[in-house]
């Protein structure tokens, strides 16, 4: 009689345990496509917004990027794109509507440069 009691707790502990793991929400986090080219839309330099003529701004699906010559590794972390080389590591910050924005220090002072991607890029719109 003793096994049978034992054996009927224990599954009882299972069956319980099966539940609360099924009706536990799940995880949401989704990984971030950010990869493709992004054309600098504007520069922000004294407070001031001036037209941006820039070159692009390509992550590419490797983990790589480039950047007016520098080349480097990029990691998603949160909202932020991680740009690094072996010498120089900066965030740029994601924003809606598929926008990243590089903030620096330059030879002007703080600069603040909006680069975005197309939507025609994304797939999101059929061009006709």
């Amino acid at each position: 009689m003793g096994y049978a009691r034992v054996g009927l707790i224990l599954a009882r502990c299972v069956a319980i345990a099966a539940l609360v793991l099924f009706l536990m929400p799940q995880s949401k986090a989704q990984k971030v496509d950010v990869s493709g080219r992004y054309q600098c839309a504007q520069a922000k330099m004294h407070g001031k917004v001036i037209a941006c003529k820039a070159a692009p701004l390509i992550l590419k699906n490797d983990g790589h990027f480039e950047l007016r010559g520098w080349e480097g590794s990029y990691f998603v972390s949160g909202g932020w794109v991680e740009l690094s080389d072996s010498l120089i590591k900066t965030r740029a910050k994601i924003e809606p509507g598929y926008k990243i924005v590089l903030r620096y220090y330059g030879k002007h002072g703080l600069v603040e440069m909006t680069y975005e991607r197309r939507v025609a890029e994304t797939g999101k719109t059929a061009l006709s």
